[in-house]
């Protein structure tokens, strides 16, 4: 076993999300990528050219898991695959970064942390968005009485790639993603709940397949579809989209309404047939409220309205957010430094697994609530043994 004086990580699943290694990488300090597990041959290959010849390579990621010189492992396989992968991840001493969301339903979920707990193993939760500039500066406002006592916290998103990223491939199936409200306001869910400074405890939602579902050209079964080179020059309107998943069960808009345990309230909309794609976050409080428009920096703007007025469409004060470097607005690096730092220092974190169960809790009981004519669903708590285990994690970001 390596000491962490050379952190060694391998990857599990090593296409798409799995790029984060690339900020992972970085032999002048000591960390190095060393191992890549993943299904598809191509992904392989190209995971070879990034990171030298020597890089172990395998179909199969238990034989990953073997290996003795792997301190930690990346889980940024496909959501079905994150409760086996990330439990064998724990069960073979390996510290984890897994990205949201955690699992496809709340007991997934639990059992990653049991396994977390009873292997004494860290678990890091891929929660970007708490690491983008306008999260920290709304946080920053809440944090410093600008709008009083947080009581309702709101968020849209607007999705216009939503039919080719989601609905071309395996999101299209409730087996696989359990719903794209989940897979897709796993972000935003936690979010709310740390402006809230609280968890859902009561949800219900509503939803329906509006649109996707008319589309008539299908992919044959099993054929590999490349989605992100579409994302860009999709076709409009969303009803001329060719080639989408063959089984499409899932919602593509959908919309949630969350009573926290501290007695907030929050609401959750998603749309994933809209001509424009942002996110719009309001939260309001005693004394005033805050507004995000746009969710990258260089593009966004936060605005603050804390004085009595009629319309003012550009708030009492504006925060426009500079361009950051680096993928998912500047928030990739930020996520993957923190992790090492965590592993290699036992360095405060920014995101929270105990936070990414409850989003996923969340995401899961609207879904069962819009399947079930909009029936109120309360959720389960986590057991007190996980939560004072994960005794690093906050529902609230650290200051930004």
């Amino acid at each position: 076993m390596s000491t962490l004086s050379e952190l060694r990580i391998g990857v599990i699943g090593v296409g798409g999300r799995g790029s984060l290694a690339e900020y992972a990488h970085k032999p002048q300090q000591n960390v190095r990528v060393v191992g890549g597990a993943d299904i598809d041959d191509e992904q392989l290959e190209s995971f070879k050219e990034k990171f030298g010849p020597k890089v172990f390579l395998t179909n199969d990621y238990r034989r990953l898991l073997e290996r003795g010189d792997i301190d930690a492992v990346f889980v940024t396989s496909p959501d079905f695959y994150h409760e086996n992968q990330a439990v064998a991840a724990l069960n073979a001493g390996k510290d984890v970064y897994l990205e949201k969301p955690m699992a496809i339903t709340t007991a997934g979920c639990d059992n990653i942390l049991k396994a977390a707990h009873e292997n004494k193993r860290k678990l890091y939760l891929g929660h970007n968005m708490r690491h983008i500039s306008f999260i920290k500066k709304m946080i920053e406002l809440i944090d410093n009485g600008a709008i009083g006592e947080v009581k309702s916290v709101w968020c849209r998103h607007f999705i216009s790639y939503g039919g080719d990223a989601f609905f071309r491939n395996w999101h299209a199936e409730r087996r696989y993603t359990n719903s794209i409200l989940l897979q897709k306001a796993s972000h935003d869910i936690d979010i709310i709940h740390c402006f809230s400074n609280g968890y859902s405890q009561t949800v219900n939602a509503m939803g329906a397949l509006m649109v996707y579902d008319k589309v008539k050209d299908r992919h044959a079964p099993g054929e590999k579809v490349d989605v992100a080179a579409h994302w860009d020059e999709a076709p409009w309107p969303p009803l001329s989209l060719k080639g989408l998943n063959p089984v499409i069960d899932v919602e593509d808009l959908s919309m949630m309404q969350m009573m926290m345990d501290n007695g907030t309230y929050g609401c959750y909309q998603q749309c994933n047939f809209t001509p424009d794609a942002w996110r719009n976050y309001t939260v309001i409080g005693t004394e005033g409220r805050i507004e995000s428009f746009g969710d990258h920096p260089g593009e966004c703007v936060v605005r603050l309205w804390n004085r009595r007025t009629t319309y003012n469409p550009y708030g009492d004060e504006q925060y426009f957010m500079p361009p950051e470097e680096g993928t998912s607005a500047g928030s990739d690096p930020k996520i993957v430094a923190e992790f090492l730092d965590y592993i290699r220092n036992d360095a405060k974190i920014t995101t929270s697994a105990v936070a990414a169960r409850n989003a996923v809790a969340a995401g899961c009981a609207a879904t069962e609530s819009l399947r079930n004519q909009n029936k109120a669903v309360n959720i389960e708590p986590l057991p007190k043994t996980l939560t004072d285990y994960f005794t690093n994690d906050e529902i609230r970001p650290i200051g930004s």
